[in-house]
């Protein structure tokens, strides 16, 4: 296969990115906008020795999943990169996705995940599900002001058709609006990401979807925002506003937010729920973007745990404590670990807040704090809880974990490659898998969460 060759291709699968996979003679394709079952035919665009990449010329036979996506942008925006692929199909995708990684990467028996892997969790309404979004602010070619998402492995903004992405809230688009006749009206420039120059760089919208708060924050490249007044008459008229506030972020850097965070009006923070439990949320607090499947996810966490209120439990990676609060409830003390002090400041928070006493939390690195603390104060474990970064647990981390001996380890993943490179590990030191079951926590995204219950042999 070389570059500029016009094939017809069956696509069968779906990688990393979202792009169709289909084979011509053994040699794999990968393409754009192409779902599972489309027929298509395709220039090859770049070839290498074994793969190349393709772009879609036009379906030759559409697929019985293909759907039209709701949102017009779709194929060009980042976010959703299989909006065109039936709901259950995408479902079915990510459970064999990661049954896959289980058996050919973690060595899994396929015997085994035929008994014990759940159906995916999946949503009723896969719309309107993010209690969060960053929109970057910037010009279009004529020099008018834009707010939208980046299209995908770029920074070129793509406008949201209308102002209102459908995975997002509709107060979205009164807040975008608000905010772009406030610059408009002022004079106030957007960020030009190239040359390093213009105020507003991006805008940040949280929502409570229990509370129904929600929290608006500006990051700027500069110390304050001008006539801050006039965009406070715009934004606190709407229904639900709780906080505004902005963040500095004078960095030329890809990273969207400083560190220094400004109050313009109301509190700094907004309040939500993750069952019965209560969590203040801060521009910097990292928090679950979809709060309904979060409650399923922690739900069947805490369920693997098997908690009878007697056990020690350890919450490593625990962020601002969401899990380590719903572990609480039925523990009879839980510790966490996170590498961000923020973080913690914010879990010792949640906890005071939601009067829990039996969850105490350290700052540092999970592969250091955890042995240390076992060593030195002779804290055992009954059970660990891991919910890792998507490059998954590190091996000294591991290593602690299988001579602390828990009973069981729940092991909540974002990447089913790492999930089963550790389930593999825990497995040749005395751990085997139990339960498996997946949580679609991204519609229309490749992304899924999977919980795994491992026991000591």
């Amino acid at each position: 296969m070389k570059k500029n060759d016009v094939v017809t291709v069956e696509v069968t699968d779906i990688g990393i990115g979202g792009e169709g996979i289909g084979k011509v003679d053994g040699y794999t394709l990968f393409i754009k906008d192409a779902v599972i079952g489309d027929t298509v035919e395709v220039k090859v665009m770049k070839a290498k020795k074994n793969y190349g990449y393709a772009r879609l010329m036009r379906i030759v036979k559409e697929s019985a999943f293909r759907v039209s996506a709701r949102c017009p942008e779709a194929r060009r925006c980042g976010g959703c990169q299989i909006q065109e692929m039936d709901y259950r199909k995408q479902l079915e995708f990510k459970n064999t996705k990661v049954r896959n990684n289980l058996i050919r990467l973690g060595s899994v028996e396929e015997e085994l995940l035929d008994q014990i892997m759940e159906p995916i969790a999946g949503m009723e309404e896969p719309f309107r599900y993010r209690n969060k979004a960053q929109f970057p602010i910037g010009v279009d070619k004529e020099g008018n002001l834009i707010a939208g998402f980046y299209a995908g492995r770029t920074h070129q903004i793509i406008p949201v058709p209308d102002r209102d992405c459908v995975l997002g809230i509709p107060e979205n688009k009164v807040i975008l609006d608000q905010i772009l006749d406030y610059m408009r009206e002022e004079k106030i420039s957007a960020y030009d990401e190239e040359r390093h120059k213009g105020l507003v760089r991006h805008v940040l919208v949280r929502y409570g979807f229990t509370t129904k708060e929600i929290m608006v924050c500006l990051i700027i490249n500069g110390d304050k925002l001008p006539s801050s007044e006039k965009l406070l008459e715009k934004l606190t008229k709407i229904p639900g506003m709780t906080s505004i506030t902005y963040n500095i972020n004078k960095e030329k850097t890809n990273v969207i937010m400083g560190s220094k965070v400004c109050p313009l009006w109301g509190q700094t923070y907004i309040t939500d729920y993750i069952g019965n439990v209560k969590y203040q949320i801060s521009p910097l607090s990292f928090y679950q973007v979809n709060p309904v499947q979060t409650e399923v996810l922690y739900g069947t966490a805490l369920e693997y745990a098997g908690l009878t209120g007697k056990e020690t439990v350890w919450d490593v990676y625990c962020g601002i404590g969401t899990i380590s609060l719903f572990l609480a409830q039925k523990a009879q003390k839980v510790y966490g670990v996170e590498i961000v002090p923020q973080a913690i400041e914010d879990a010792k928070h949640n906890a005071e807040i939601n009067e829990i006493t039996n969850a105490e939390f350290f700052v540092g690195k999970a592969e250091e704090v955890l042995p240390q603390t076992y060593e030195c104060e002779h804290i055992h474990a009954d059970i660990i809880v891991v919910d890792p970064p998507r490059k998954g647990c590190d091996e000294s981390l591991l290593a602690c974990i299988t001579q602390m001996q828990p009973k069981r380890v729940v092991y909540v993943s974002c990447d089913p490659a790492t999930l089963a490179r550790d389930l593999k590990y825990l497995e040749e030191r005395d751990y085997k898998v139990k339960e498996v079951q997946c949580v679609d926590m991204f519609g229309h995204s490749v992304h899924v969460e999977t919980v795994v219950l491992l026991e000591r042999k």
